[in-house]
């Protein structure tokens, strides 16, 4: 089955994504997936538009051909409509503000009935109940696997193997950065070394505000708190606590003390009663989640009637993100 592809951003997860693609060729048409890239767009190379397929040559070549604006994003959207299995794949940057411009591109896909698969907590983190809505409307699909813990399956682990579970609760060491830098900093690293490693591997970006002040975190927190609990919540509205160069003498403290210092986001409650926030939190030496080292992460799911389910990704990085998308783009192509 031929599954037409827009790539929309094209920075660390979209060049990596499209690697992954050729790189899983064979394992795709085994499955019977046919993908091909027909756009791709970003803010450095605009959009590049083919029907019959961008080869990788003209891919990289990145000769810009339009701006890369809403309009012309969605007119392009409106081309797609009509090919075999449209699906657009969001990778832009994630706005802490408002969740902009991508929610505007994804609901700009669901008018022109194209799935939406998209590794930016932005749009789900904002406007998770109305997309949802918007996107059952359309009769198309809308998968986000990559917005929380990467390559590691929450979201569709839950829809698909746990029927009517339902989930109360959850806790992680969500954000691989802050975890990292922690672990360092307890070994006796200085916090700017730390956060240095991580934006030379490509893991934090040149501006690490989102990171370290808790943000990303605090968006995986209204993500999981939307579509797990139910709630109407936007990062803005996490309670929300950060990391500097200060942490070092709280982390070494707990390390002497037999315990580790985590930055643990929580949800409870339900709908409107829903409480989310990301705080520093000294936990016991054999807790789920202070046995994480570097950049791995773990969600614990309070959930009836299973109760308590971890899930723990030891490796995180740019790989496991983008497999996050082709997991969500197998799963498109086999509603299809």
């Amino acid at each position: 089955m031929k599954v037409s592809l827009f790539l929309l951003g094209y920075g660390h997860v979209g060049v990596r994504f499209a690697q992954l693609l050729r790189e899983s060729e064979t394992a795709l048409a085994d499955l019977g997936v046919e993908p091909i890239v027909v756009a791709v767009a970003s803010r450095r190379r605009g959009l590049l538009f083919d029907p019959k397929g961008l080869s990788p040559a003209a891919i990289d070549a990145g000769t810009k051909r339009h701006t890369c604006d809403l309009p012309t994003i969605a007119s392009a959207l409106r081309e797609m409509q009509h090919m075999r299995v449209p699906v657009l794949v969001e990778t832009t940057t994630l706005d802490i503000k408002e969740g902009e411009p991508a929610t505007s591109y994804v609901r700009a896909a669901f008018a022109s009935s194209v799935h939406v698969i998209s590794a930016n907590k932005g749009p789900v983190a904002f406007a998770y109940g109305e997309l949802i809505k918007e996107a059952a409307r359309a009769g198309v699909s809308f998968l986000f696997e990559g917005a929380v813990m990467d390559g590691i399956p929450i979201f569709g682990l839950i829809r698909d193997t746990m029927p009517t579970v339902q989930v109360n609760g959850f806790r992680g060491v969500v954000n691989s950065t802050t975890n990292f830098i922690l672990t360092a900093m307890e070994q006796g690293e200085p916090f700017e070394s730390a956060l240095a490693r991580m934006q030379q591997a490509g893991v934090a970006e040149a501006d690490p505000t989102l990171d370290v002040d808790g943000w990303d975190a605090a968006a995986k927190a209204a993500v999981l708190g939307n579509v797990l609990l139910e709630a109407s919540a936007t990062p803005l509205t996490v309670t929300r606590e950060g990391i500097g160069p200060s942490t070092v003498t709280r982390a070494r403290a707990a390390r002497e003390r037999g315990r580790r210092l985590k930055l643990v986001a929580r949800g409870s409650g339900r709908g409107q009663q829903a409480d989310l926030r990301v705080q520093l939190e000294e936990l016991e030496a054999g807790d789920p989640l202070a046995i994480l080292e570097g950049q791995a992460n773990a969600l614990e799911l309070d959930t009836w009637p299973l109760g308590r389910v971890v899930i723990t990704q030891r490796d995180g990085g740019l790989e496991k993100t983008a497999y996050a998308l082709l997991a969500d783009l197998v799963t498109i192509a086999r509603r299809a």
